[in-house]
């Protein structure tokens, strides 16, 4: 009995190791491909290995189709990919904006054509796209505004002249020639008076005033879209950095428009006063400009320590250096929303804020007129909204 035993107790065993072992076996074909007996691997794009949404692949895959004579890099395809991704976003976000103030609840075409418009950068790296559906951008000719809300001194100089005609043809008439001829003198001296007198509110002729605030003191705050180097002002302010520099879209067109006797002038001015701190403010001569005098401001960047409040300090000292001239009128452009990086609607709220507190604390401040000069929709927009704001009690 105990021989038995012991047989059938080592057949046991004998049959769980061969179990063990198919056991064993049928794990590891499950775990080993067909291919030199690798492990199987779950496959990963490489839009999730480069952290992008786009495809990777087919970005290579059009690249080497539109170049096939040339090497293409790894890291080619990735940067495409993320260069398109970042731009859809940006332009989907823009987008999104128009859609809502438009108060629609789907993005069509037209919000995209729109979006890429008001964007400076959008709008030259895509000026020569064609968006299906998104229809046509209104481009209305400055002169035709001029003479829809221009200035009635205009008007009046295109009709003065019909009454010097009827002074030539007066005389020839039986009827009292010496009794008429006054009257039609007298009209035509009141036109032109009052055209003088006209033309004198207006910053520049062939431009309109898009948008006019007055402020509980009497002064008004207008903008303008034209061209900072033709207004016809007191002065111009000219945003700049420490050492008077003059690359800038505001600083070159007025030193085009000025001529080298402006350059030199700023180059004396750098010498006499060194470098301009920030906040800082200097006058100069306006030489070939309609503006009498250019002022100089050195604005803060944006993100630089007490960058608001140095803004605002900015504005305060060109207007103070305006009214110890004794000026009537200045024109801004958007300070800090270029180079500095200030995103334009604070800047457009701190500039009026700091223009609205500075009159307030100066009563007998010699500016009436503050001009506020931009170029982009999108910036004429953000100063006409805000000025409605301003608190004018």
């Amino acid at each position: 009995m105990g021989c038995s035993q012991l047989m059938r107790s080592a057949l046991e065993r004998e049959r769980e190791r061969e179990r063990e072992t198919v056991r064993v076996l049928s794990a590891r074909c499950a775990t080993m491909s067909s291919r030199g007996g690798k492990k199987k691997l779950t496959k990963t794009s490489r839009s999730v290995r480069a952290g992008v949404i786009f495809p990777v692949g087919r970005m290579l895959r059009y690249i080497k189709h539109n170049l096939p004579k040339y090497r293409i890099g790894v890291g080619a395809p990735v940067y495409l990919a993320a260069v398109l991704e970042y731009l859809t976003a940006e332009i989907l976000e823009l987008a999104g904006n128009a859609a809502r103030d438009n108060k629609k609840g789907r993005v069509t075409p037209r919000h995209i054509l729109l979006a890429i418009a008001n964007d400076e950068e959008l709008n030259q790296l895509l000026k020569s796209v064609t968006i299906a559906a998104g229809g046509v951008l209104p481009n209305i000719h400055p002169e035709l505004l001029a003479k829809k809300r221009g200035s009635k001194g205009k008007l009046e100089v295109v009709a003065s002249p019909p009454p010097a005609k009827t002074n030539k043809k007066i005389p020839n008439t039986k009827k009292t020639p010496s009794k008429k001829s006054p009257r039609v003198k007298r009209r035509g001296d009141g036109s032109k008076a009052v055209s003088a007198d006209s033309t004198t509110d207006s910053p520049s002729e062939g431009f309109a005033i898009l948008s006019s605030k007055s402020l509980f003191l009497g002064q008004k705050l207008q903008v303008v879209q034209a061209d900072i180097s033709s207004i016809n002002s007191d002065a111009v302010v000219h945003p700049t950095n420490s050492t008077f520099h003059t690359g800038g879209e505001v600083g070159s067109a007025l030193e085009k428009k000025a001529g080298k006797e402006f350059g030199e002038a700023v180059l004396e001015l750098r010498k006499k006063n060194g470098p301009l701190e920030v906040a800082g403010a200097a006058m100069t001569s306006g030489y070939g400009l309609p503006a009498k005098f250019v002022i100089h401001c050195n604005s803060p960047g944006w993100g630089s320590d007490k960058c608001e409040e140095l803004l605002d300090k900015t504005v305060k000292n060109c207007l103070a250096l305006a009214d110890e001239k004794k000026l009537k009128s200045v024109a801004f452009p958007s300070i800090g929303s270029g180079r500095n990086n200030f995103p334009k609607q604070m800047a457009a709220q701190l500039i009026l804020k700091a223009i609205s507190s500075y009159f307030v604390s100066t009563m007998s401040s010699s500016i009436k007129t503050v001009y506020f000069v931009l170029f982009d929709s999108e910036s004429i927009g953000i100063y006409v909204q805000e000025m409605a704001k301003l608190d004018t009690k």
